[in-house]
């Protein structure tokens, strides 16, 4: 890869997330961690404002952007690929945006990147969501993006109803399953629910702020923990 062109990615990189470290952005461009702090120190230098340092990380000062791109025949290829096979696995309030998300850049390509995406053969059956299971989905996605505590009725595997305050983290799609990473109040502990369990939820106007120890990067850092163990 050229130097340019890995100051351009390393640019991407950085911008697409809230803290990038140089040994992940080492990992991404398949160069040495040295080589990142050189390179970041070099667009530094030329007035990309990066903040942050080596040993620590970087992320992008709000407000900077880069002139509007030209997606690769592959690129495109890619986008219509992840559509395909998510929109199936996708609740109302998601599925339509995709779908007109991907109308709008396809649009835009040249005929031949555009033709090329359009025709390509990966597809994914659309079986359709259950609806009481597309409802579920919306109201966790804006409870976790809210804030907002949930009360719920969840049907363990033993068959027991329990009733249960959650602090939503995120919801995760496992092939079929859909589940919701969460803090449990009553077990005082992280807990995955899955969503076709969920019998009731209910929104509550209480909502939460994150506390060390109770966020998403904490069961994240637990999960992976138990994994090299």
């Amino acid at each position: 890869m050229r130097r340019a062109d890995r100051l351009f990615q390393i640019v991407q990189l950085i911008r697409g997330r809230r803290l990038s470290t140089a040994e992940f952005l080492a990992e991404r461009l398949e160069v040495s961690v040295r080589t990142v702090y050189r390179d970041v120190a070099a667009l530094q230098q030329q007035g990309v404002p990066i903040d942050g340092e080596a040993g620590v990380g970087y992320r992008m000062k709000a407000g900077f952007d880069l002139p509007p791109l030209m997606f690769t025949k592959e690129e495109a290829q890619a986008l219509v690929a992840v559509v395909r096979l998510a929109r199936p696995a996708l609740d109302a309030g998601l599925a339509a945006p995709a779908e007109g998300a991907l109308s709008k850049i396809l649009a835009v390509l040249p005929p031949p990147a555009r033709a090329a995406a359009e025709s390509l053969a990966v597809y994914a059956p659309l079986s359709g969501m259950d609806e009481a299971l597309s409802q579920r989905l919306v109201q966790l996605r804006e409870a976790t993006e809210l804030r907002r505590k949930l009360r719920l009725h969840y049907l363990d595997l033993a068959g027991q109803t329990t009733e249960r305050v959650v602090r939503p983290l995120g919801c995760f799609f496992w092939g079929p399953v859909w589940t919701v990473a969460a803090w449990c109040e009553l077990r005082e502990d992280f807990r995955s629910f899955r969503v076709d369990r969920i019998q009731a939820l209910q929104a509550l106007d209480e909502r939460f702020r994150d506390e060390p120890g109770k966020t998403l990067a904490d069961m994240e850092r637990r999960a992976a923990c138990a994994d090299r163990a």
